[in-house]
């Protein structure tokens, strides 16, 4: 992507992971770090935009979305698409040992998840539930149920699986207030894990490589900017699968923004 005009802006480093299992029921994993780096995402984001750019940020768990939240909140850019293999729904309302952030980034994205996490400078919530869309998740996904019932648009995987990408990225679009543009969110488990065994969670029922490509180029041009998590390079000695999620972004997100006014 760098030959498409690409230029890298860094790397946000984030605090120190502490295995702070001790910690009390109901409290978020290294929140303290979090909220920091969720902070310093937002800046990078923005001072990104500011330069005219379109933000693709790659790396780490889904926690970043909420860095992303706050740049959108902060730029009142609105919508989020939230393409992932599971619907990352827990919160402290469903599940009182909740706290890891990277399975419930997306509760936290639209107001449910604790005070501190979900309202970061009392700017949450960061996406308006009424402006979400999910794609990907499997049928057996405990929270699918309260998912569809919370956010604008749900779509599991088998969904696409049977009607096609372009039909699925064609509802998307046709939901009020994402057809102004959104932030797009990956979760690279949304791939089968017969195509893709190199992130912390895989399961079978997923996409395959060309269903996510479809969906990412239609997509993608709308979107204000992107974030593509849970890749696991331990998992790739060889690096074959790094390949083809470079593939797929240079491909698939090569046209991120394109169709934006501004």
């Amino acid at each position: 992507m760098l030959t498409a005009g690409a230029v890298d802006a860094g790397v946000v480093l984030p605090g120190r992971y502490v295995e702070d299992d001790g910690r009390a029921r109901g409290a978020t994993r290294n929140a303290e770090a979090l909220i920091d780096h969720s902070r310093r995402l937002a800046q990078r984001l923005s001072e990104t935009r500011a330069r005219g750019g379109t933000p693709l940020m790659l790396g780490g768990d889904c926690s970043i979305l909420l860095g992303a939240g706050l740049a959108s909140r902060v730029g009142g850019r609105g919508g989020l698409v939230h393409l992932d293999g599971h619907t990352d729904f827990r919160h402290p309302g469903n599940d009182p040992y909740c706290g890891a952030v990277a399975g419930e980034d997306l509760a936290a994205a639209v107001g449910l998840h604790a005070p501190e996490i979900a309202h970061i400078d009392a700017l949450g919530p960061y996406f308006d539930p009424r402006r979400t869309a999910h794609l990907g998740c499997r049928r057996d996904d405990e929270h699918l149920r309260e998912v569809a019932d919370t956010i604008a648009l749900t779509i599991p995987a088998d969904q696409v699986i049977l009607h096609g990408a372009h039909r699925a990225s064609a509802r998307i679009l046709d939901t009020e207030g994402l057809d102004r543009g959104f932030w797009l969110h990956l979760d690279t488990d949304i791939l089968d894990v017969a195509h893709m065994p190199a992130v912390d969670s895989p399961s079978a029922g997923g996409l395959s490589p060309d269903q996510l490509r479809a969906l990412l180029k239609v997509l993608a041009p709308r979107a204000w900017g992107a974030s593509v998590a849970c890749f696991d390079p331990d998992l790739d000695p060889e690096g074959v699968y790094a390949r083809l999620l470079a593939d797929l972004i240079a491909d698939g997100l090569g046209g991120l923004g394109a169709a934006l006014d501004d």
